[in-house]
């Protein structure tokens, strides 16, 4: 069976020969990772997913580490090398006049598949759209500004996310003519306490359009997977209800990981779990060990695919970055 098979019949509630894994890293725990096997990270990890990006991969230089988007947003990396912090919004005022969205038939939208290796045929495709709502909008318009906007221009907010919302339609129409299996949805909504908006006003401004987007990717046969920061477990029933497959990243630190596994088993699948704010970082090799090998032990029932909450920082030990790989890899298959 190959790796695509297992992950679709995790996604279809189906109990899998052996838990299966997708793990990112940022660019610093790539190099340390790389330098210590002599090998590219793709190697290494043995993926069951491949993703295909979205043109957020296509930034234009600028000079001093700065870097400008195709929706015109810049981006200062000098610290953050993976991402970076906004230093210049588009939307200086509640109105979208004067302001022209990319065109979602851009080539460079088929380029990321057009560069796909032979042998990820064997591999769960998924096809990422990085900031796919919330974010891009909070991007264009700055977050304490488009916080303000939804008390105080209610319509302008519906009329950016609405916006937003259709280009991303465009996009996932022209993404599902090639063989991909899923589209992800980057898009975080929470802290470690509750939703940064609250259920009130998640309700009214971000489920109308992440419906309509994630509409669109069932009406393709595709599944949809979100990714979403924070502790955002009382949307779950929303969003399986709405369509989604899979939740990442799953964050122990804030959410009953083991509870929400048994609760949502058929209904919605969860990937993520290896906590990245205490066990990665500061835990002995002994305790990532253990607290993998426990979420291994869950995810035997299905509905898991292990993974570290969050791409792995730089600030992971060695030791415990091939301590967690070794565990996982010595699963029975």
């Amino acid at each position: 069976m190959d790796k695509r098979s297992v992950i679709n019949m995790v996604l279809e509630g189906e109990k899998p020969p052996y838990v299966h894994w997708s793990i990112s890293l940022t660019l610093e725990a790539r190099e340390k990772l790389e330098r210590h096997f002599g090998i590219r990270e793709d190697e290494v990890l043995q993926n069951h997913t491949v993703s295909c990006k979205d043109p957020v991969e296509y930034f234009t230089y600028e000079g001093n580490e700065r870097y400008r988007d195709h929706f015109g947003v810049l981006w200062n990396r000098s610290v953050d090398k993976d991402i970076g912090v906004v230093e210049q919004y588009q939307l200086l005022r509640p109105s979208l006049a004067g302001y022209h969205f990319p065109d979602p038939g851009d080539e460079r939208f088929c380029a990321a598949f057009q560069q796909r290796k032979s042998e990820d045929e064997q591999l769960f495709t998924v096809y990422q759209i990085g900031f796919s709502l919330f974010e891009r909008a909070w991007t264009l318009r700055g977050m304490q500004q488009l916080y303000m906007d939804m008390i105080d221009e209610p319509a302008f907010v519906h009329r950016l996310l609405g916006a937003v919302a259709d280009f991303h339609v465009e996009v996932i129409r022209k993404a599902c003519r090639y063989d991909i299996d899923a589209v992800y949805f980057g898009d975080d909504w929470g802290a470690q306490r509750g939703l940064l908006m609250g259920p009130g006003h998640w309700k009214e401004y971000i489920y109308p359009y992440i419906w309509k987007m994630y509409q669109a990717v069932r009406d393709e046969g595709k599944y949809v997977w979100i990714h979403s920061c924070g502790k955002v477990d009382e949307l779950f029933e929303i969003l399986a209800d709405a369509g989604v497959s899979c939740f990442n990243p799953f964050q122990p630190e804030v959410m009953d990981v083991y509870a929400l596994m048994d609760r949502y088993r058929g209904k919605l699948a969860f990937h993520g779990g290896i906590s990245t704010q205490r066990t990665l970082p500061y835990g002995t090799p002994r305790e990532v060990r253990e607290e993998i090998t426990s979420l291994l032990e869950a995810g035997k029932r299905g509905g898991y695919i292990i993974s570290p909450a969050h791409a792995v920082e730089g600030d992971v030990p060695l030791e415990n970055l091939t301590v967690m790989l070794e565990t996982i890899f010595a699963q029975e298959q």
